[in-house]
């Protein structure tokens, strides 16, 4: 029917459909450009700010002359421009009148100040490209405020009546809220202002708790221990003087009566314990019920030799938001208190890929297995069976080769597989550890590409109890690959241009973000390039570490990677030191005693967070700073583990110079995109098979033995950004988690107490000064308030250390001011300077 119904177009109408739908396409494209213009943005972002400052200045006149003009704004549109411009007093004239009267006696009142901050704001966002104030805790504000404030001062304009001019006060809006609420619960009105205002300071500063004053006579939770033993004492004397007056025979009494007390005491807690044993046992059980694993199969045996097609399922999609919270109890430091009303990043943040499964044909795969036992036949080797594995953009047949077959001369026949199958990126796996057959790796037709909310949204990442998962992708399998960084404990990164290394370091950094805390996480980010990890700056004061007083969280300039790997250094020994104070041999331990409230903060003890190094290109800094480079990362991939610092290095050239043998012996897990040579593969991996990959995301990742092919995931720039921004807006930190402080020697000859005076530095005698003054010898003290560059301060620092004024470098920690006042100073610089 379909088919009678069709009527044919002529050639010239369907020219004329189409023509409006690409002018209107085109239009589209042109006004989206339009408005993405950046340009355009710093425009109106710039016009909002002078839009905000304008209406201050209009309202803020107009409560000088409002009264003068109440007269003329109504007749505005009745006279002439130049007539009415000359009887407004406004500032603005006309428009700041106008606008004052509509605002302030129209609408809200005095409230109408709020405008003001809130254009500023968005005006800000556009230019700044972050907010001054997150908008999820300024935008309730800004509500209930306008229309709290406006309703308070209508109700009191509505006891003043009277003067009409007090109207400005609460605005015409506010008044007819006032009145309602008259009207409706009458004297009542201030008591429900009063406990509206009440509510929203409990619910918009989170309060959970009120304390009861000490007349009230409740005895509070958090009272004071030398409170308590006071009021013991009293009750003690007491109890002492009652069994006094009422002799021997009462006193008998009260024992007999505490002794029954104390056994019904002791006889409660029994059961009690008996009662948390058995829920323990029943939890355990649960725990191992749900961890058995199930693994459904299935197979089709097409053809003459069975080819088996094993295909595994997708894995199950949960819900939205897969970050449950763990139960904490009462007395338990949480450290993620000071950040209680933080967000985690959700799924709608990512884009869904409407992206079909990758489905291999029945005829494709007997092709393929038709070649490959035709090749392999004529070089005799024969095949007992075969079997084939779809994945997303490779398909694994696994092979049983007859009787008396060498492996390696399989493995030698790579190229000629490739050749007949007429098929880029064949990888032979001869044998497949852990089983005994022979693996041929062969790219689909059709590749299916891993979105990034997928791999996010399974069972497996949402659930899974790692410490810093990451979740790479999808393997050959189909399933799911997700890795503890802390069981790694440091990856080593290669891959050539445009293979997908960018986008393997942005899904490592997600994954950390959506299951993190800040409290819990801090990433130390090196980007020679200066424009891969430039768009986490805005999470500065979320997630990332840096050197005191530095001006960007991201590290470009080779000097400063140097500072920060030498501080990771000192941080590392720091960490160390708090571990042995607490006898504990790791991180998890250490933080576990810390929030159990088992360590004294007094004793320096304090949570400590994971620390994550991204390095986006070790090459470039090789070639710079070499030795300098290699020896700190060498450092701290020997020894952070156990104090929860990783490192996560890449690099595009995988030369023996580059990744140098001390390196490469400290990073068990290496991840390779394709390379460009079989050295560059044996160079990253200790093997070949990179060289072989496809491209475009298709990975192999080593971890001691195993050697597992994955499909990347695939972040594109627009999520990671929206992550980003999710992220900034929320309240942060005061600023980016300080590493302890690096002094370099810069100099050379200062710290070796070879100082002239005559060489001194102009800024000398103020810095000694300021020094004395502050009675802290501290390097970021005289860049901050001298406002210098690191080195010249560092030098000044040395010069101030060989005029005896402060002591030796100790570390982290500041240096001692040896002279304790200013006149001794001045005796001092006077005695340097030849004068005295």
């Amino acid at each position: 029917m379909a088919a009678n119904t069709y009527k044919k177009v002529p050639k010239e109408e369907k020219v004329k459909e189409k023509k409006p739908r690409k002018s209107a396409g085109r239009q589209e494209e042109v006004r989206e450009r339009f408005y993405h213009d950046r340009r355009f943005q710093l425009a109106s972002g710039l016009f909002l700010m002078l839009v905000s400052f304008l209406l201050l200045v209009a309202f803020f006149s107009y409560l000088f002359t409002g009264k003068d003009d109440q007269s003329v704004v109504p007749h505005v549109f009745d006279n002439s421009v130049h007539e009415s411009g000359r009887e407004v007093k406004n500032w603005l004239g006309i428009m700041g009148a106008f606008l004052g009267n509509v605002f302030i006696l129209q609408w809200f009142g005095l409230a109408s100040f709020l405008f003001v901050p809130l254009l500023f704001q968005y005006g800000f966002k556009i230019v700044f490209q972050r907010y001054l104030m997150p908008m999820n805790i300024f935008l309730p504000f800004f509500f209930f405020t306008l229309l709290w404030f406006s309703s308070t001062m209508g109700y009191l304009v509505l006891q003043l009546e009277g003067d009409d001019f007090l109207s400005f006060l609460s605005g015409k809006i506010g008044y007819e809220m006032a009145l309602s609420l008259e009207n409706i619960i009458g004297i009542g009105t201030p008591v429900l202002l009063f406990f509206s205002l009440l509510a929203f300071i409990i619910y918009y500063f989170n309060i959970t708790n009120i304390a009861l004053p000490k007349w009230a006579g409740v005895s509070s939770g958090l009272a004071n221990d030398k409170e308590k033993v006071l009021l013991e004492e009293e009750e003690e004397d007491e109890l002492v003087m009652t069994e006094v007056e009422e002799g021997l025979e009462d006193l008998e009494i009260l024992e007999e009566d505490e002794e029954v007390e104390l056994e019904e005491e002791e006889e409660e807690l029994e059961e009690e314990e008996e009662l948390e044993e058995e829920i323990l046992e029943e939890e355990e059980l649960e725990e191992e019920l749900l961890d058995l694993p199930i693994t459904p199969i299935n197979r089709i045996t097409p053809g003459d030799l069975s080819l088996v097609i094993e295909e595994t399922p997708e894995p199950t999609i949960g819900e939205d938001n897969p970050f449950v919270e763990q139960k904490k109890e009462i007395f338990e430091f949480d450290p993620t208190l000071d950040l209680s009303s933080y967000k985690y990043p959700t799924l709608e943040l990512l884009t869904e890929y409407e992206v079909p499964k990758v489905s291999v044909s029945k005829e494709e795969l007997e092709a393929n297995k038709d070649r490959i036992v035709e090749t392999l036949s004529n070089y005799k080797i024969g095949i007992s069976s075969i079997k084939a594995t779809i994945g997303p953009t490779v398909t694994l047949y696994e092979i049983v080769p007859d009787a008396g077959i060498r492996i390696s001369k399989i493995k030698s026949l790579e190229d000629d597989i490739a050749l007949n199958l007429a098929a880029l990126g064949i990888r032979i796996i001869a044998p497949i550890p852990g089983k005994g057959t022979i693996g041929i790796e062969v790219p689909n037709k059709k590749k299916e590409m891993v979105s990034v909310r997928s791999v996010f949204s399974s069972e497996k990442f949402q659930k899974g109890e790692m410490d810093l998962p990451v979740v790479f992708g999808k393997t050959i399998s189909n399933e799911i690959f997700t890795v503890d960084l802390t069981t790694l404990p440091h990856l080593l990164m290669a891959g050539a241009t445009g293979q997908g290394k960018s986008v393997g370091i942005n899904i490592i950094i997600a994954s950390l973000l959506y299951k993190k805390h800040p409290s819990q996480l801090k990433f130390v980010m090196v980007d020679p390039k200066k424009v891969e990890l430039s768009l986490y700056n805005k999470i500065e004061r979320h997630f990332l570490a840096k050197l005191p007083d530095s001006a960007d969280a991201i590290i470009t300039d080779s000097k400063k990677v140097v500072f920060t790997l030498n501080s990771l250094c000192i941080e590392m020994d720091q960490r160390y030191s708090l571990l042995t104070k607490a006898s504990v041999r790791h991180l998890k331990e250490y933080n576990k005693k810390f929030v159990e409230r088992k360590l004294n903060p007094n004793d320096g003890h304090r949570f400590l967070p994971y620390i994550v190094v991204i390095i986006d290109e070790l090459a470039d800094l090789m070639m710079q700073a070499g030795k300098e480079i290699e020896t700190p990362i060498a450092r701290l991939a020997q020894l952070a583990r156990a104090i929860g610092i990783h490192l996560v290095v890449a690099t595009q050239r995988p030369s023996v110079n580059v990744i140098t043998g001390i390196i490469k012996a400290n990073f068990p897990a290496r991840l390779s995109f394709k390379v460009m040579s079989k050295i560059d593969s044996r160079t990253i991996l200790d093997a070949g098979g990179a060289d072989q990959l496809i491209g475009k995301g298709d990975m192999l990742f080593s971890h001691g033995s195993d050697l597992v092919r994955i499909q990347c995931a695939f972040i594109d720039t627009g999520e990671a950004e929206r992550i980003v921004d999710f992220i900034s807006e929320q309240r942060g930190y005061s600023e980016a988690y300080n590493l302890p402080e690096y002094e370099g020697d810069e100099s050379g000859q200062e710290a070796n107490g070879n100082f002239s005076y005559s060489d001194r530095d102009g800024l000398f005698e103020e810095a000694a000064r300021l020094v004395v003054m502050h009675q802290q010898g501290s390097t970021s003290l005289i860049q901050r308030k001298m406002k210098l560059g690191y080195n010249r301060a560092g030098r000044i620092m040395d010069q101030l250390e060989a005029s005896g004024i402060v002591g030796s470098s100790n570390g982290s920690k500041v240096r001692d001011v040896l002279i304790t006042d200013e006149m001794s100073l001045e005796q001092l610089l006077n005695r340097l300077s030849g004068k005295d």
